[in-house]
């Protein structure tokens, strides 16, 4: 069995990854009893009742009066936890609240940590498009996104293709680039300083812009602004506030 973790480990705890599968059930279709809850999980009805009745009181679970269950406030207590945690500009609100009143585009800036791209902070704006993914403390995809191919065009080389062989080259459309050798050599094109366009590579119909926020050491954190469009051009000046709005990211945290 794998997941996006990687290969189950040798010593894998069954009851804890139920008690996941059973949170992330009820977290996609609140309101649904103890039955439900074992068909959807393929458990047997007991073993979903004492699993239900210890996150219950764990907080992690609420039962409503008719005997349904949804997500208690536990879970969105470490959310904010998770939150709180990630590493982020001192402005990184204030300057992605900015880049979206100019633009009329959500914004976004992602973290490279751990080898994985984590959103961090989010700018809404009406009108753009869903990416489902692109929400605070989510990875999102290194080789498909712009967001991604940013961070990973200022690694090292031979630490880059590390990253991008341990997480394979998933074809999320029929546009992504799946050849590590194209990959590379389309990463080592990227400019210092310069944006990255990425044209239907992780969703159908959907172009981002992406910029490098400039590090404050070779030891400081890996951020990166993208903001998405429902196009298959990126115009020029969207390209241009994007990379402001890092060197804006850069000076904040350098000023820190």
């Amino acid at each position: 069995m794998e997941s996006e973790a990687g290969p189950q480990p040798a010593d894998f705890v069954q009851s804890v990854g139920r008690a996941m599968l059973i949170l992330e059930v009820v977290g996609r279709c609140p309101g649904l009893p103890v039955k439900a809850i074992a068909r959807r999980c393929s458990l047997n009805l007991s073993t979903t009742y004492h699993l239900v009745r210890t996150l219950a009181y764990e907080g992690y679970l609420v039962r409503l009066p008719d005997g349904t269950y949804v997500i208690g406030d536990a879970v969105a207590r470490r959310f904010h936890d998770l939150a709180a945690s990630l590493e982020r500009p001192p402005d990184a609100a204030l300057v992605l609240h900015q880049l979206t009143e100019r633009i009329g585009l959500s914004a976004y800036l992602g973290l490279l940590r751990d080898e994985r791209v984590t959103v961090v902070e989010v700018a809404e704006r009406p009108g753009s498009p869903h990416l489902e993914d692109f929400e605070v403390g989510l990875d999102v995809s290194a080789h498909a996104t712009a967001l991604g191919k940013a961070l990973l065009a200022a690694l090292p080389p031979r630490t880059r293709r590390d990253l991008l062989l341990g997480h394979g080259l998933r074809p999320y459309t029929a546009n992504t680039q799946t050849d590590l050798d194209r990959l590379e050599e389309e990463l080592r094109s990227v400019r210092p300083g310069a944006p990255v366009v990425e044209h239907g590579e992780f969703r159908d119909g959907v172009a981002c812009v992406a910029a490098l926020v400039p590090r404050t050491g070779a030891d400081g954190p890996a951020w990166a602004v993208v903001v998405a469009m429902r196009d298959e051009d990126v115009p020029s000046h969207i390209c241009t506030e994007v990379v402001l709005a890092a060197m804006d990211l850069g000076h904040g945290a350098d000023a820190s």
